[in-house]
């Protein structure tokens, strides 16, 4: 295996880790009911995914 002849600079490693960052998901609002979801996922509070009902949500939840 190889091994570094020179330490590398701390400039250098922060530099490779710029974009080892949290990102915070992407949000949008229902069509259906206004409440906000992670985009391209069906709506926890009513179950609608792009216009349609993708999972049948029960009256009484």
């Amino acid at each position: 295996m190889a091994h570094p002849k020179r330490k590398q600079s701390k400039t250098r490693t922060a530099k490779r880790r710029t974009h080892d960052k949290a990102v915070a998901p992407t949000l949008s609002l229902c069509s259906n009911c206004g409440a906000w979801h992670v985009c391209h996922t069906v709506c926890p509070e009513c179950g609608y995914y792009r216009g349609r009902i993708a999972i049948e949500k029960s009256a009484a939840v």
